[in-house]
């Protein structure tokens, strides 16, 4: 049995971590881009419409918990796997931008909605020093 570890061992694979725990992993070759990697995402969690998701590269820092790197969709997957496997980072696919009204995704797209309700739920406030809203 594989390790989890062992996949970043695996030439040209990439491991997108979902808001449900589920890992999924992609094949690519030099072409492949990050949009490529969205399109099949949509296929496969049954979502109509992307526009609010985007992958993401998460990694921690001293001074914050948790930052986030958007990734652009031209962008080739090759670089990716390289920054995530040297710097310690993982790609996450994330609700990015939030939709206006909620309830209109609801009606679009409800298993995008869900998608957002459970990336809402499983992400904690968190207050700045001053007791402000973090970023």
């Amino acid at each position: 049995m594989l390790k989890k570890e062992a996949l970043l061992l695996i030439p040209n694979v990439l491991k997108v971590f979902l808001e449900n725990g589920q890992i999924k992993s992609f094949t690519f070759d030099g072409r492949t881009t990050v949009k490529d990697v969205m399109v099949t995402l949509q296929d496969r969690l049954s979502l109509r419409h992307i526009e609010h998701f985007a992958l993401v590269l998460e990694y921690s820092s001293p001074e914050q918990s948790h930052r986030f790197l958007l990734l652009q969709d031209k962008q080739p997957l090759a670089h990716v796997v390289q920054r995530t496997h040297y710097h310690g980072m993982r790609c996450l696919f994330r609700v990015s931008f939030f939709p206006k009204d909620p309830m209109e995704l609801l009606c679009r797209d409800p298993a995008a909605f869900e998608y957002l309700y459970i990336q809402v739920g499983d992400s904690p406030l968190e207050l700045g020093s001053d007791g402000a809203h973090g970023p």
